[in-house]
């Protein structure tokens, strides 16, 4: 597991949250993919959308569990103190786009520098003092530690949204934390009910 060991080195540029309109930012909204995405990549992938705006877009993918691992295993390969520290920790692929780099996405209630409110109901951290902190049950409540991420170029989204690929529907937390990984492509797609 020698890919634990870059975990969280570095983040890449996100678009500016503030560069866009809430009334046209999918921030906070999960985009689903349709029955009919040609992707394999994104085959029935539910994303979490952490940013998006004229530069772009950046989402989370929710719904591939790749591994789970004991935390001090992977506090350990962080060079992090894992006196005390038991349990595990699932991990998800978070996406085709630098694999290396891990992202906490977690609920509202734990922020630090470099937290990024997505909704007011989830956010996201790349620093891995989240971990520690969840380690020492003094982290968020929920949390999804998740690898690599889900990016688009300018317009590059709204294309691929126009020609059918993706759906959106509203975030919840229920969904992005508690629901079975599983059934959430189903879940989150009944919950579409207004075509696009």
């Amino acid at each position: 597991m020698l890919w634990i060991g870059v975990l969280l080195l570095s983040t890449p540029a996100l678009p500016k949250p503030e560069d866009t309109p809430t009334a046209t930012t999918l921030a906070g909204q999960l985009l689903v993919a349709s029955p009919e995405m040609g992707d394999p990549r994104f085959r029935h992938a539910v994303i979490l959308m952490v940013q998006h705006n004229k530069d772009g877009a950046f989402g989370i993918v929710i719904n591939r569990p790749i591994d789970e691992v004991p935390m001090a295993k992977l506090l350990d390969a962080l060079g992090k103190d894992t006196k005390g520290v038991e349990g595990t920790v699932r991990l998800f692929a978070g996406g085709p786009v630098e694999p290396q780099i891990g992202f906490i996405v977690h609920s509202e209630d734990y922020h630090r520098t470099g937290t990024t409110d997505i909704d007011g109901r989830v956010a996201m951290t790349p620093d891995p003092q989240v971990l520690v902190d969840i380690a020492h049950n003094a982290g968020p409540k929920k949390s999804l530690v998740a690898f690599g991420y889900a990016g688009w170029g300018p317009g590059q989204l709204e294309n691929e949204l126009a020609l059918g690929a993706w759906v959106t529907v509203p975030e919840e937390p229920r969904l992005v934390f508690d629901a079975d990984r599983d059934k959430l492509w189903d879940a989150a797609l009944a919950r579409h009910t207004v075509p696009l």
